[in-house]
């Protein structure tokens, strides 16, 4: 990236960061919703599925927090394609930028409420009770896998904004292929309680090798088998979802 298309791409993030302070509840499934979840998951579901809510909270707030990423990342795809529908992106067509400069701009900010997100949702983890166990190097490199994992499902939720055409089908679509994504995990029960055939997704869904390290790094178990894992999803899908992001809005301009 040239230094003039990281400047547009800041300029844009700018922008879009303003609009997300004009009009707070576009915050909304970035930190309440990953709150609802929990106060579900844990409260009403958490006895019939860990046996005891308090053990059960050690198990299910990491997992919220990966949770967090995926919800925050679905806004991708419905900004872009809502500025295609109001035609912003044509009064960005007349500009002097590059075109990758516009999705790492709303990448980017999109990105800031992930982090946002990722630091109500811990803050709301300790008034229920929940403690690290490890040191803050760990809690770090938490957030940074949350924030690398985030920042590809940005890219693939940017993809499908750009390949359709109706906003309200952006976020149908991107629903869809959250569900296996998060409930095909271990989110929110452990895989060996699952089926046999199920557990062979589970293993490779790069949402539970995501889990599964930021669990470690908080609460404390293995992490490197599962870190590595999730760092080489993260890296493939935005090398794969990337260019073809860039490659749609070119052709869509």
């Amino acid at each position: 990236m040239t230094a003039s298309t990281l400047r547009h791409s800041l300029a844009i993030c700018r922008r879009n960061l303003v609009h997300i302070r004009n009009d707070p509840e576009q915050l909304l499934d970035a930190t309440v919703m990953p709150i609802v979840f929990t106060l579900v998951f844990l409260y009403v579901l958490g006895g019939a599925i860990g046996g005891d809510h308090l053990d059960y909270r050690e198990y299910l707030l990491p997992g919220i927090m990966v949770q967090t990423a995926s919800f925050a990342s679905t806004v991708t795809g419905i900004g872009l394609n809502t500025d295609f529908g109001q035609g912003v992106m044509d009064r960005f067509r007349s500009l002097p930028i590059a075109r990758s400069a516009v999705l790492a701009g709303r990448i980017g900010s999109d990105v800031c409420r992930l982090l946002l997100g990722q630091l109500v949702m811990l803050a709301f983890a300790f008034v229920v009770g929940f403690r690290v166990h490890t040191g803050p190097l760990e809690v770090l490199g938490a957030f940074a896998l949350l924030l690398l994992y985030g920042t590809a499902l940005c890219w693939v939720s940017a993809f499908v904004g750009l390949s359709v055409k109706n906003a309200q089908v952006v976020s149908t679509v991107g629903f869809l292929w959250m569900i296996p994504l998060q409930f095909g995990s271990s989110i929110f029960a452990p895989p060996d309680t699952m089926p046999s055939w199920l557990q062979a997704f589970v293993a490779v869904n790069p949402t539970t090798l995501v889990t599964d390290a930021c669990r470690g790094l908080l609460v404390g178990g293995p992490v490197i088998g599962s870190a590595a894992g999730a760092i080489a999803w993260s890296l493939g899908l935005m090398a794969v979802f990337a260019p073809l992001a860039v490659l749609r809005y070119r052709n869509r301009t």
